[in-house]
């Protein structure tokens, strides 16, 4: 008994809740026109300086001052309170909020003159997963709470980062500027992952706190209402389950590689990996050396299959540096002729040295030999 009333002393919230008060505060970040339209504009051009130039720091300070979580949440508080109006409300304001999202990266991303060779910080936008489902909606969850709060902290500003809705709508803008639809559609999925989601947590924190509803709803609206959401889901679940599969799998077979080739460097007498390359599913070894004999590469293959490497995911790129005697002959011929050179000149400076030396040494003994002299014509001193 005394474990549960400490669980929930600690975990009870309704009394630090007050639903009336969080739900006109929702209801009012929703509006979006004004000083929202030019904050939002500045924030994604801010945040898209910060993809073009792989700067973390400069995407978190956008995320921190983008007004796009309010119709999001709303859209979540509009479905749990039965609210229609104020469904189509936060529908309107976050199209608008997306419209003027993708003109402002795609704008930058066409008059910047700076194209990033690796562009790591827009290629992460590019594929989601189901970690950015699990981020979306508890980052949801911890939003809707810190809304409904008496007494609010500063939860909101860890949310709009963790949550992260302004780089993929950056990233969209970009595939838009650079005609890349790969960019495009994958940043855009990642968008409306974290769209529906954050709305999905709000709309379940909001049943559970008992948010007022708006009546006059039947119950068969609300139950085709639980379909269309469910079938929402679904459809956006699946792709990111399975990106996320891929992403683990890819991730796995990488490590197998790199301890294959660490524990395996030498294959043969005279032959050696010294580079290894993964791409996808297929791991490219360079090997430097002699060739491989049919022995060695069953034995290569042999060796690759206790890591759960396949022969077909391997791909040999074999550079041999054996030469022909002629060959051989001609480049000792060649060092044997520049090592006489070398050191003939070092011989030739070594006497010249061994000159100077010696008319130092023959001055130094007549220096010596003239101050001796002097020292015997000197007077002596007396008492």
């Amino acid at each position: 008994m005394r474990a549960k009333r400490t669980i929930r002393y600690y975990s009870f919230i309704f009394d630090e809740i007050d639903t009336e008060s969080a739900a006109q505060r929702i209801k009012s970040s929703i509006w979006f026109r004004g000083p929202n339209a030019w904050i939002l504009a500045f924030a994604i051009v801010l945040a898209s300086v910060g993809l073009n130039v792989n700067s973390t720091a400069v995407i978190i300070g956008a995320m921190l001052v983008s007004p796009l979580m309010g119709p999001i949440i709303g859209a979540g508080l509009a479905l749990g309170t039965n609210d229609v109006d104020l469904l189509k409300s936060a529908g309107k304001n976050l199209l608008a909020m997306v419209i003027i999202s993708l003109l402002a990266s795609t704008l930058f991303f066409i008059l910047s003159p700076l194209s990033l060779v690796n562009p790591t910080e827009l290629e992460a936008r590019t594929s989601p997963t189901i970690y950015d489902v699990l981020i979306a909606f508890f980052g949801g969850m911890a939003g809707i709470l810190e809304n409904s709060r008496k007494e609010r902290g500063t939860v909101l500003s860890g949310v709009a980062i963790a949550t992260a809705l302004m780089p993929p709508l950056c990233t969209a803008g970009y595939g838009l500027a650079h005609l890349n639809m790969h960019f495009f559609f994958g940043a855009l999925y990642l968008f409306v992952i974290n769209s529906v989601f954050i709305a999905l947590a709000t709309y379940f924190m909001v049943k559970y706190l008992e948010f007022p509803t708006v009546s006059g709803v039947s119950e068969e609206l609300a139950s085709r209402r639980r379909k269309a959401i469910s079938t929402i889901l679904f459809i956006i679940l699946v792709p990111s389950i399975w990106s996320a599969f891929s992403l683990i799998r890819s991730n796995n077979f990488e490590r197998n590689v790199q301890n294959f080739v660490e524990n395996n460097r030498l294959v043969g007498p005279r032959t050696y990996i010294y580079e290894y390359r993964v791409q996808g599913h297929q791991a490219q070894l360079s090997l430097a050396g002699e060739p491989l004999d049919e022995d060695l590469r069953s034995s290569l293959y042999i060796k690759a299959g206790r890591y759960d490497i396949k022969q077909k995911d391997l791909v040999l790129l074999e550079h041999s540096f054996g030469l022909s005697q002629k060959d051989m002959d001609t480049i000792i011929e060649e060092i044997y002729d520049n090592t006489s050179t070398e050191l003939e000149e070092n011989q030739a400076l070594l006497e010249s040295m061994q000159a100077r030396l010696e008319e130092m040494s023959q001055e130094i003994a007549r220096l010596r030999e003239q101050q001796s002299r002097l020292e015997a014509n000197s007077p002596k001193d007396t008492l």
